[in-house]
């Protein structure tokens, strides 16, 4: 509720509802995309996509360009106005900041470790298009460490790490192939693993 409203809230101060907000802050953090790849991201129909778009396109913020690997496609790239107002709407309201520092560093790994569950749960429904987090990635290797506080491993990064610090949408993501995504999340869900 907090977050519906808030997206609205936004939406009264920047002029963008948050379907526009939420195209825009897509283009900004993965790049161009077509029309259609943007709509499966934010789980909207392809006319509710385009209606967002051509806004944005109309208010300045986003420019339609040819693909280069289809001259017949156009893709979507965020202008410099468009990357200005992405960074000011990334920012988490404070509130819901303040809500998080609420709990200590052991509930904070509670607490994203079962959003992480949370939505895959909601995947594996079809319930929201498949997101970019650890647990489906092939970097991710799942109580690959002894260590309690840092049990999993990023090979991206080389690094051991925490459920406090799972990415939940990882700009360098590559997913794993169904049968090693499943035998993560065995793992992942495996405390003794």
């Amino acid at each position: 509720m907090f977050l519906r409203s808030e997206a609205w809230r936004r939406a009264e101060t920047t002029g963008l509802s948050p379907t526009q907000t939420q195209i825009l802050a897509l283009l900004v953090q993965r790049g161009p995309a077509r029309v259609g790849a943007v709509a499966d991201e934010i789980a909207v129909t392809q006319p509710t996509a385009s209606d967002a778009v051509a806004a944005l396109v109309r208010k300045g913020y986003v420019a339609r360009r040819a693909d280069p690997e289809d001259a017949r496609a156009a893709r979507l790239h965020p202008t410099a106005a468009g990357r200005r107002l992405a960074a000011e709407l990334a920012v988490w309201p404070d509130a819901l900041l303040g809500a998080i520092d609420a709990l200590d560093p052991p509930e904070q790994a509670v607490f994203v470790k079962g959003l992480a569950k949370m939505i895959r749960a909601l995947q594996m429904r079809g319930a929201i298009p498949v997101q970019r987090i650890c647990v489906s990635c092939r970097y991710f290797g799942p109580h690959a460490h002894a260590d309690a506080a840092q049990p999993h491993h990023c090979a991206f990064l080389d690094a051991a790490f925490g459920d406090a610090a799972l990415r939940l949408d990882c700009g360098d993501h590559l997913e794993a192939d169904a049968s090693a995504q499943r035998e993560s999340w065995t793992r992942f869900n495996d405390a003794a693993a």
